[in-house]
Order: structure tokens, then C-alpha cells, then sequence
């Protein structure tokens, strides 16, 4: 992709993603004086960097890439990939690996993955890379690329703890609140991701959800949410 086109593809202005590519914190290459962009090292890029758009931005890039792709941005995505009694409430866990663990258990015994292991092995080494404690008290644990062979369908696992467990979070924090985020294909693992983010940015919702006391109260919850913030165009 080129500029222009990298513009409509995160919604977000030409002028600063140059600066971005200029200062090398966009990853790019420069071909007769210009920036080429390619779009799985956007995508990785926008993954690993989730925590510092805004949800203005968070909006548009959900936006471009629903356009981009020929998604609908007007309808649930969240909710219906949380797939019924997958809900891990409580996780009974005390440190990073016993998460990860109780997640996949959760969902192997749905029959949603073909290679537990693998997976596994593809999120401890996603964390070692770079955490996905990137929101506070919230862990977004997930493969850094698509594993379409690892699993049955695209899925999202969510979890709470009783108490915080030390996720990796850059300040240090405690995450409580998880989401196992699986997807068979990079357009759809964007779009969940940014629709995520954007559920988690409303002022209180992170607090609302750990204060839930049932599967059922948590899906209600994330479900409102969702369907609230679908409605409202501008944020």
C-alpha cells in the first residue's frame, strides 16, 4: 500500500502516518522516494501497539478495515464469538502460564481446537515477544499471526480471576480480566481486536465486567455494551 491508500485502510491521516514513517515507528519501506506499506506488518504493527490509539482512532481503524475487507462495522462481533459455557468464571490461576492453560482448556473441551500445544506454544511466545497486558487490569493474550489449522472456527474465550496475576503489563500492574482471542484469518483478528479495545475504552466498562458475578451477567454486560457502542457513530 501507499500512503493514500494506507490512510483509507486505518482511517487516520496521511500527513501523520508520513511523519510516523519518517520517524521509523511505522514499518515501511522506501521505493523512489516514496513509502511502501505492506499490510500483514500494518496489521502486526496496529496489534502491538493497540494500548496508544484513542478511541476516536480505535473507530476509524475498525472502520477502515471492516470497509477494506467488505465486513459490516454496524453489527455484533464480539459477543458472537464468545461461544456458549466457554467462559472461565472464576479462573482459579496464579500466574501467567496457568491462564493461558485454563483459557485453551476452555476451549479444547468446546471442541474448538485441533493442536492444544500448538497453540499454547504460538501465545507463551506471543507474551515473551511483547505482553498483551496492554490495558490496565486486562490481558488480551493471542497468537502474533492467524493459526487457521490450529483451530475449528474463530473464537474468543473470556476469563476473570479472583485476584491479579502478574501478566507482564509494562507498569507493572495486574491483569484480572482475560480474553483468548483466536482467528482463522488476519482481517477478522484485526477487526476483533480494535472492536475490543473499543468495548474496554468506555469510562467504568473494565471495572463493570470484573464486578460481575456469573457467566451469565458478564455476557449480558459485554453483549449491552457491544450493541450500545454499534449505535453511536460518533464517540
Amino acid at each position: 500500500m501507499n500512503i493514500k491508500q494506507l490512510a483509507s485502510y486505518l482511517s487516520m491521516d496521511a500527513r501523520e502516518l508520513h511523519k510516523l514513517a519518517s520517524r521509523q515507528k511505522l514499518p515501511c519501506r522506501k521505493t523512489g522516494g516514496n513509502f511502501i506499506f505492506t499490510k500483514c506488518e500494518i496489521d502486526r504493527w496496529v496489534w502491538d501497539t493497540l494500548n496508544e490509539f484513542n478511541s476516536r482512532e480505535l473507530q476509524g481503524i475498525e472502520r477502515g478495515v471492516a470497509k477494506h475487507h467488505g465486513f459490516n462495522a454496524d453489527i455484533p462481533i464480539i459477543c458472537p464469538l464468545v461461544h456458549k459455557n466457554t467462559m472461565v468464571m472464576p479462573l482459579n490461576v496464579h500466574s501467567q502460564d496457568a491462564v493461558l492453560r485454563g483459557l485453551v482448556d476452555s476451549a479444547d473441551a468446546a471442541g474448538l481446537i485441533y493442536d492444544r500445544e500448538h497453540l499454547l506454544g504460538e501465545l507463551k511466545a506471543r507474551e515473551q515477544l511483547c505482553s498483551t497486558a496492554i490495558l490496565p487490569g486486562v490481558a488480551l493474550p493471542h497468537p502474533r499471526q492467524p493459526l487457521p489449522y490450529d483451530i475449528a472456527e474463530s473464537f474468543i474465550i473470556p476469563g476473570l480471576t479472583p485476584a491479579g496475576i502478574p501478566f507482564g503489563a509494562e507498569d507493572g500492574s495486574l491483569s484480572r480480566l482475560f480474553f483468548l482471542i483466536c482467528c482463522k484469518d488476519e482481517r477478522t483478528h484485526l477487526h476483533v481486536l480494535a472492536r475490543i479495545a473499543r468495548i474496554l475504552d468506555k469510562p467504568g466498562m473494565i471495572d463493570m465486567l470484573m464486578e460481575c458475578t456469573s457467566p451469565k451477567e458478564f455476557g449480558e454486560t459485554l453483549a449491552h455494551r457491544e450493541i450500545e457502542l454499534i449505535g453511536l457513530h460518533d464517540e
